[in-house]
């Protein structure tokens, strides 16, 4: 037994010898040098703690990014948004797809290691607000985390992505989804959810990074029975938040709040910073009797990372009604501001207002709007409120078209601050949005739930008005200087949803295009110094590492997202494409396959007859089914209605939208939203809309 025993301990050491170091044997200091001038890794989703997406790496640089050629790609079997911003760790390269996929590859061959699909059902889908999408994996200690389309969090074996433990962060009874790449704090991994339009509430939860015990949840919003909650968030939502959340149907709803994107920690301070979504509905006339601020709505809080206990918290959007989250990406730095140098959080909302706050207690900077903006004149400094334009506030039932749209003048896309240029690198747009409250609000449970008038945004146009429409929808690359508060120099797109942002030391912004182009500018004038067309439209952000002394830049191609989704008529007309990972260093003479277009349906519509009435089914679908196939039934994106042959029979048409034949696709039963009658009013309006028709004329639209 002595002489086995032996024999095993020789086996193990010869094993661990030949394994070298651990793998993606991640942990806090690791990630916390991983802003060091030295770093050449990716080691988190916005490449350090400080979530400041820049690299020192300057190997490729203004000097010849022009020689930047493709070293290798991977093509995936989703043709859905790619969102993820792609890890390196120990040579590996980890990234996510669509339907919460994870991959990993030799980073420097692209060879593929491994990968987990987590076998989402397809009709989760349907409670995904903006695209199926995910932004990316954390890594700590061994362990790749991943959540999940359906509300989980999964920890896999770095090594084969293997499972090692699952927990179901949301109720699966409600339509909770997870879109946000976690971040790993101190051995407890952070993740939030997504689904307030839907009608949640929100929380960011922490879990065990070994076992996957949860530990903590700070809910963002009051427990609509009042009753405590046992968790580290019932101390300041008793004190703070109660008396600013009256009566209304947010407590039949849910209230919103969730906790989708933005998480950022600070070692020094030992404090997580998070951003907190809109309101459910997003009329505040219906939420809340439009009264009250509804902490901690639309705003950036700052917990304690050993107890998750509340410390401060800086509300963007005091009683918000517009769906302006305060989620978006958040940047920490020290600035020289006023002669002192600060600790501070840069955020650019949804808003149009770039926000600079004392990290150290959340007081308010500086806020100057960075796109243009209609719902408020400025943000006091003196309050940290904005003064807003009483004509926002849903007056008489007038409709205001407003600057930011609900899309808002910054999203989810990363942005990236370099520390060598002092300036912050926006991927911003414009986007307009008519904003009238709906005559009656009537909560249906599983579907969105505004409180607007959706047909507000889609009354018919002249020919003139669709074209100043467009114009109106415009993206642009800001340089931003944070402490001026002013804009250094601007790019724009032809299209308003472009991708995220990196920086680096060789003096360089990386950004993707809607278009179909990957862009490399002069970081310190704009000047686009190189390109490289994907042949998809993009909206991940790039990310670059170093290995084997050859620096790469990598990106997810694959368009989709809210944008695409919702706004259809104003993004480029594009079948649904497979997405890629892109991966480029000096001298890359990889050369990507062309993608095969596939064919557009052709119908005929000309011997179709229908008993439907299709003005209603005009508002009937604007209401239920516009904002996945776009307003007024102009997606190109996600199947175009109107050029579908189930539309043929109302037979085909009741199997898909009543019966949920296509539930696997996404397409789930609408019976309990909808009547018969309803349905044949909508088939009526689509193939009034295949046959080419003018929009119904209804009462029920807002004149513009």
């Amino acid at each position: 037994m002595r002489i086995i025993k032996l024999a095993l301990a020789v086996a193990l050491a010869a094993a661990v010898a030949a394994c070298g170091k651990p793998v993606a044997n991640v942990d806090g200091a690791r990630i916390a040098a991983a802003d060091a001038p030295t770093n050449t890794e990716w080691l988190s989703y916005g490449k350090g703690y400080s979530e400041q997406r820049f690299s020192p790496l300057d190997k490729v640089n203004t000097g010849n990014v022009g020689q930047l050629g493709l070293a290798w790609y991977a093509q995936f079997d989703t043709d859905r948004g790619q969102e993820a911003t792609p890890l390196m760790v120990d040579g590996v390269l980890y990234t996510t797809t669509a339907w919460s996929k994870v991959f990993a590859f030799d980073a420097a061959t692209g060879k593929q290691l491994w990968s987990f699909d987590p076998k989402i059902d397809g009709a989760k889908g349907f409670d995904a607000c903006c695209d199926v999408v995910n932004r990316g994996v954390a890594i700590w200690k061994g362990r790749v985390y991943v959540g999940t389309m359906d509300a989980r969090l999964i920890a896999l074996d770095a090594k084969d992505g293997h499972v090692l433990w699952q927990a179901q962060v949301g109720d699966p009874k409600q339509p909770f989804t997870i879109t946000q790449a976690p971040r790993v704090v101190k051995d407890k991994v952070l993740i939030g959810e997504s689904g307030a339009e839907y009608g949640v509430r929100g929380f960011l939860a922490a879990y065990d990074a070994a076992t996957g015990k949860k530990l903590w949840r700070f809910y963002t919003l009051p427990n609509a029975t009042g009753t405590p909650d046992g968790e580290p968030s019932d101390k300041p939502l008793k004190e703070k938040a109660m008396a600013t959340w009256p009566d209304g149907q947010w407590k039949t709803v849910g209230g919103g709040g969730t906790v989708w994107d933005a998480i950022v920690y600070d070692p020094a301070l030992n404090l997580i910073y998070f951003g907190v979504d809109n309101g459910t509905p997003w009329n505040q006339e219906d939420r809340s009797g439009g009264k009250g601020d509804n902490l901690f709505l639309s705003s950036i809080v700052a917990i304690n990372a050993d107890t998750g206990d509340y410390v401060w918290h800086y509300q963007v959007n005091p009683g918000e009604s517009w769906d302006y989250s305060a989620v978006q990406p958040m940047i920490l730095a020290d600035l020289k501001i006023d002669g002192q140098v600060r600790k501070v959080l840069m955020q650019a909302p949804k808003n149009g207002f770039f926000y600079v706050l004392d990290r150290t207690n959340g007081k308010l900077l500086s806020a100057k709007n960075y796109v243009p903006v209609t719902w408020a004149k400025s943000i006091d400094i003196a309050t940290g409120r904005p003064v807003e334009n009483p004509e926002a506030r849903y007056k008489n039932g007038s409709v205001d078209l407003q600057q930011p749209g609900p899309l808002g003048g910054h999203n989810w896309h990363p942005m990236s601050f370099s520390p060598k240029t002092g300036l912050v690198y926006i991927p911003a747009q414009s986007d307009p949005f008519a904003y009238q409250g709906a005559k009656t609000f009537g909560y249906k449970a599983g579907a969105w739930n505004l409180g607007i008038n959706t047909l507000a945004n889609a009354g018919p146009m002249t020919a003139d008005q669709a074209k100043a429409a467009a114009a109106s929808y415009k993206g642009y690359l800001i340089a931003w200087d944070p402490v001026a508060q002013k804009a250094v120099w601007s790019v724009e797109h032809p299209y308003f949803w472009n991708a995220g942002v990196l920086s680096t030391g060789g003096g360089l912004v990386f950004q993707g295009a809607a278009e179909g182009q990957f862009y490399a500018y002069d970081a310190a004038s704009g000047k686009q110094l190189w390109s490289y067309q994907t042949g998809n439209g993009v909206i991940a952000a790039p990310m670059t590492y170093e290995l084997n002394g050859e620096q790469y830049v990598a990106l997810m191609v694959g368009a989709g997202g809210g944008g695409q989704i919702s706004a259809p008529a104003y993004m480029p007309t594009r079948p649904r494409l497979p997405g890629r990972l892109l991966v480029f260093k000096i001298g890359g003479t990889a050369k990507a396959k062309d993608f095969i277009l596939p064919a557009q349906p052709t119908i005929d519509l000309s011997q179709v007859t229908t008993t439907g009435d299709k003005a209603h089914g005009y508002v009937v679908f604007n209401d239920n089914c516009g904002v996945c196939h776009g307003t007024n039934a102009t997606g190109s994106w996600l199947p175009d209605l109107k050029r579908s042959p189930m539309i043929t029979t109302p037979d085909d048409f009741n199997s898909v939208v009543m019966q949920g034949v296509r539930a696997h696709n996404g397409m789930v039963s609408f019976a309990r939203f909808l009547s018969a009658k309803d349905v044949e009013d909508v088939r009526a309006f689509l193939i009034s809309q295949g046959k080419g028709e003018p929009l119904p004329a209804t009462t029920a639209v807002a004149a513009k």
